[in-house]
This record gives structure tokens, sequence and C-alpha cells, in this order.
């Protein structure tokens, strides 16, 4: 299976164009509401066009800004995909410069410079995790707590109390299931349960 990789920072790129000026802002994001706050906050009100995309797994979306339909949005897609990124938001901002470049043009611009920000991007591999519930008593929530927030890739959630404890809805990298169900288990005296979800 391919490794996807993630942004270890913000990642710029500027080009010109037949006379356009075409700047790329490209950020790691964690879930769709960081990728449209991240969208809104890096273009320029002031630019003719501020097209974008963002891919987390399966969920992605994309606008072409007034541009032709398809020739902004899609492109800068394509290259996230191209680059075999996940988690990532593109935003490409555009001066028009007095020249027409035409669909294909449009195209290649849009898609050709948030390929370039992306290729020069420092990044990070994204390890595949799996969704999983942690269940446990108030007696053990602090300790599992701190050990669980000191675990590398592992991610907490969302939590719900009940009258006796505490669900943790976590992500868990595939090849620490094992291992983490085992830690849970030895520091709660087996009083506490890690269960993958099924997907």
């Amino acid at each position: 299976m391919s490794t996807f990789h993630t942004l270890a920072d913000i990642a710029r790129a500027e080009q010109d164009i037949k006379k356009s000026r075409f700047l790329v802002v490209a950020g790691a994001v964690s879930d769709p509401e960081a990728a449209q706050a991240f969208v809104a906050g890096k273009g320029d009100p002031g630019a003719h066009h501020n097209c974008w995309a963002w891919r987390i797994g399966q969920a992605y979306r994309f606008s072409d800004d007034g541009e032709p339909t398809g020739t902004a949005g899609k492109p800068i897609l394509g290259a996230i995909d191209g680059q075999g990124m996940d988690r990532v938001a593109v935003v490409v901002t555009r001066w028009f410069g007095g020249i027409r470049l035409g669909t294909g043009g449009l195209v290649r611009a849009y898609g050709g410079t948030a390929a370039l920000c992306l290729r020069g991007a420092e990044k990070v591999p994204l390890r595949e995790r799996v969704p999983a519930t942690l269940t446990c008593v108030f007696a053990d929530l602090a300790l599992l707590q701190a050990r669980l927030a000191a675990q590398e890739g592992v991610e907490i959630r969302d939590t719900r109390f009940g009258e006796t404890g505490a669900d943790w809805t976590l992500a868990v990298p595939v090849e620490r299931v094992e291992a983490m169900s085992r830690l849970v288990s030895d520091l709660t005296n087996g009083r506490a349960q890690l269960r993958v979800d099924p997907t």
C-alpha cells in the first residue's frame, strides 16, 4: 500500500504566467472544518480569484471561484492527488494581468502552480490509523489520559462521559493497535478495554 504524505509546514510558491500572478499557499489540515478555515483565511479579498481544493481521506472539496468551471479547483485537487498528498488544503490566488489564458491555459496554470508548490514543500508520511474506542472507569481516567497523550500517533477525537466512566473515540496507528490494547489493559489491571471500531 502506498504511503500518503501531508505537509510539515505552510508552503508557498509564486508564478507569473502571461502577466497574471499566481500565489499558492498550502498547509496540513486535520478535518473538513480546519480545511474550510484554512481556505477562508489564506485567500486575498483584493485578488480576482481565490481558487482552492482540499483532500482528507475520502472527503474532498474544490472551488473555481469565478473561473470557468473545471479550470481551477479540479486541477488543484489533481495536483494534491498527483503528489500523493492527504490532509492538505491548497489555495491558489490569481491577480489577472490582462491576457486571457483560455481554459487549457487556466488548467495548466492552476494545476501546475499547485504541483510546483507541493513538489517543493517539506512532507511528512501519514501513518494509516484505525478508529478505536477506549472504555474506562473514572478511577483510571487521569492515568490513561496522561499515558495516551504521550503515545506517538494516537489521537483522542472525542470523549463521552457516562455514570461510571468515559468512552474515548481514538485514532490509533494500525501497527500500534495490539501494543496499545496491552498497555491499556496493563495500566488498569484489565478494567479498561480498547476495541477497534468497524469501519
